[in-house]
């Protein structure tokens, strides 16, 4: 498997845009909205997972969330990618903005 995500991301955009006739603009609008539904599934997970539906009970695990998270985190690179090609440099330059908001400066190598 690929270690850089982005490599996987720009060949996810590629496999959805071969699979819609649709324009552009339209594609990048609906994968935004898309963040939506996914997190609305992290929200129906964490749901199952404390029990707060009576009619489904506890009907999800931790693990669940974990996933549902994960699809939130891909569905927002996609969109980014969409958004702008140069996503890589756009997410970098974003984190570090806000590592450094958080009192980071990129030097703490966590040893």
């Amino acid at each position: 498997m690929d270690t850089d995500p982005w490599d996987v991301i720009d060949r996810l955009v590629a496999w959805l845009d071969a699979g819609s006739a649709l324009p552009p603009e339209t594609k990048t609008i609906l994968q935004i909205l898309k963040i939506t539904e996914e997190a609305g599934e992290v929200a129906e997970a964490l749901i199952g997972v404390t029990g707060q539906n009576p009619r489904k009970g506890f009907s999800h695990d931790w693990q669940d969330v974990e996933h549902e998270l994960c699809d939130v985190i891909i569905t927002a690179m996609v969109a980014l990618t969409r958004v702008n090609p140069q996503a890589r440099a756009v997410f970098a330059e974003r984190l570090s903005v806000v590592s450094e908001r958080a009192g980071h400066d990129g030097s703490d190598t966590g040893s």
